[in-house]
């Protein structure tokens, strides 16, 4: 695990706490919890990333902390987490969706309110998902992982991470809670039980890139779907296969594309949610493709040839 660490400029970025909500990440000491833990066990959250990713979560190693927020790693470089979904904690309302500019450190900030007082944010995204005003289950992809934050803030990749109740900053953040068990402060792994939302955070768009257009798919049974999509602009093809069961866990998945003609290419092995991306030239020719997840496997004939 990477401890996170707010380098350079540190404590200084944080100085000046804003009146306005979000509020600002600045150095002290844990204040007094305004509800017992089990309060905040009833509302029910979950880790904020898909289910059965293991993350380390870490609140001492910044001087950006004030009470109980967390910041999320799993990789074991500075970059390896960067842009890994994230998701919701629980079901809500999205009453934030922006970056946050000079504001304070926060920078492509999401939070959800979950109803009765209770939030939660999700910080120094690299990109976010959802609108302001947008309705959120729980477990649905709501951003990736990043280090975006205030000019002249130099963090590596995480996710920071809080649970609010009420609004008298900071005595409103209190000890997150995961599948009914209150987070083992200062730091602790925790496996996510995110699972009630079943749907793949990736998308085929997400998986080849932009540019890129679903043209076909095809089901592999109930144990994901492979795509086929084009790009316009450079006449490549890609394919990509997406699991619909085992998310986040690594399970047999390939994904392949030949363009008539030419070699097939392939991507296989054990993934937690894809296969590929598969990307070849094929402008006006005929290709071939297909994949497979679980026991399904498809292969297309010679189609779309132009």
């Amino acid at each position: 695990m990477k401890l996170r660490a707010i380098a350079i400029a540190g404590l200084a970025l944080f100085l000046s706490v804003a009146a306005a909500d979000p509020g600002e990440e600045s150095g002290g000491d844990p204040p007094n919890q305004v509800t017992a833990d089990a309060s905040i066990m009833a509302t029910n959250f979950q880790l904020p990333f898909p289910c059965g990713q293991a993350w380390t979560g870490n609140s001492n190693g910044s001087s950006a902390h004030l009470s109980w927020e967390i910041d999320f790693n799993r990789g074991s470089t500075a970059d390896a987490d960067l842009g890994d979904p994230v998701v919701a904690a629980a079901a809500g309302t999205v009453v934030i969706s922006a970056h946050q500019g000079s504001t304070n450190g926060y920078g492509n900030l999401v939070k959800i309110d979950h109803g009765g007082g209770w939030a939660t944010y999700y910080a120094h995204l690299n990109t976010r998902s959802v609108s302001e005003g947008a309705t959120v289950s729980q477990g649905q992809k709501i951003g990736t992982v990043g280090n975006t934050s205030k000019p002249g803030n130099n963090i590596s990749p995480h996710l920071h991470y809080e649970v609010r109740l009420g609004t008298d900053y900071p005595s409103n953040i209190q000890k997150a809670v995961f599948n009914g068990t209150t987070f083992g402060y200062p730091n602790q792994t925790v496996t996510s039980k995110n699972c009630g939302n079943t749907t793949n955070p990736y998308t085929p768009q997400e998986v080849c890139g932009a540019g890129y257009d679903v043209i076909d798919s095809a089901a592999l049974g109930t144990s994901g779907t492979v795509y086929l999509l084009y790009n316009s602009g450079n006449g490549n093809n890609c394919v990509a296969t997406l699991k619909r069961t085992s998310l986040g866990t690594a399970t047999a998945t390939s994904a392949y594309l030949e363009v008539q003609g030419s070699s097939r290419v392939t991507d296989s092995g054990n993934f937690a949610y894809y296969a590929g991306p598969v990307r070849a030239a094929a402008a006006d020719k005929c290709v071939r493709w297909g994949g497979k997840a679980g026991s399904s496997t498809y292969d297309s004939i010679f189609e779309h040839c132009s």
